[in-house]
């Protein structure tokens, strides 16, 4: 079974439009997907799908103990909600972040603008980093986005501006408010994983078990976390752009490991 509950378009910090992803979903033969923009749910104003199973999702950036935390929601409002009102509190976080890095690299000689930010976005809803890596690239200030990255845009150097977004536990409370179903996302990125037992506490419902950079024993980890605390397993890419993510969009998985999730989720749409 082929899924991919993690996924995004230019509306945050990809490179595809909704419908350029969709194709690219059909394409691979994904019989269930998720779009999890960053911060804003607006891709799914542009989706069409026809034949294909789309759970509503959405990825919300988290600042917990200095570190990055992200919380996957599903079967979650695309209109106007609590969780709506959220996600704009964390898109003018995300701006207000941009302007910072932006005057950060101005002070180091780096002559980059916001409008210059901004134009890489190409009207998406939500800024982040890789938009000012784009532009640096773009504008010859760097010669590729690895560099940019990891010379100017992360800890300790010129343009990096800490994140100061809400919460993981604000964040599962608001999904859970909304009727959706809290998921751990990428839980091998997060810088120490003792976090997992305090979010179960909080409400979280599941954990990103099946990922593309967790190696064989981090999967059978999470797979056993999983069981342990009752939490529901998923699958996703983290498709961003066809130059970062070789393997493409899709997850093969065993449907006996997906099933939980799917029929958690199908009780909320």
């Amino acid at each position: 079974m082929t899924v991919d509950f993690h996924s995004h378009t230019r509306e945050s910090d990809g490179t595809l439009t909704p419908r350029e992803l969709v194709g690219m979903m059909k394409a691979r033969g994904v019989s269930w997907f998720s779009i999890t923009d960053h911060d804003t749910t607006r891709a799914y104003e542009a989706v069409d799908a026809p034949g294909q199973h789309v759970i509503p999702g959405i990825e919300i950036n988290t600042t917990w103990d200095g570190s990055d935390v992200h919380i996957l929601g599903y079967g979650i409002p695309t209109g106007p909600s609590p969780l709506a009102e959220t996600l704009a509190r964390n898109r003018t976080h995300r701006r207000a972040r941009v302007d910072a890095m932006v005057r950060g690299l101005n002070a180091a000689g780096y002559p980059l603008t916001v409008e210059q930010v901004l134009a890489q976005s190409d009207g998406g809803h939500a800024l982040g980093r890789p938009h000012v890596a784009k532009a640096l690239v773009l504008h010859g200030m760097v010669p590729d986005i690895e560099t940019a990255f990891r010379t100017l845009l992360s800890r300790g150097t010129p343009g990096y501006a800490p994140s100061t977004h809400i919460t993981p536990f604000e964040a599962i409370d608001v999904v859970r408010a909304c009727g959706g179903v809290a998921v751990l996302a990428h839980p091998g990125r997060l810088r120490d994983d003792a976090i997992v037992d305090d979010l179960v506490a909080a409400g979280l419902a599941g954990i990103e078990v099946f990922y593309p950079t967790h190696t064989t024993q981090q999967t059978a980890h999470y797979r056993a976390a999983a069981a342990r605390a009752n939490l529901v397993m998923t699958a996703g890419s983290d498709f961003h752009d066809v130059r970062w993510n070789a393997r493409g969009v899709g997850v093969d998985v065993d449907p006996s490991d997906v099933r939980p999730f799917l029929e958690l989720v199908a009780e909320r749409v």
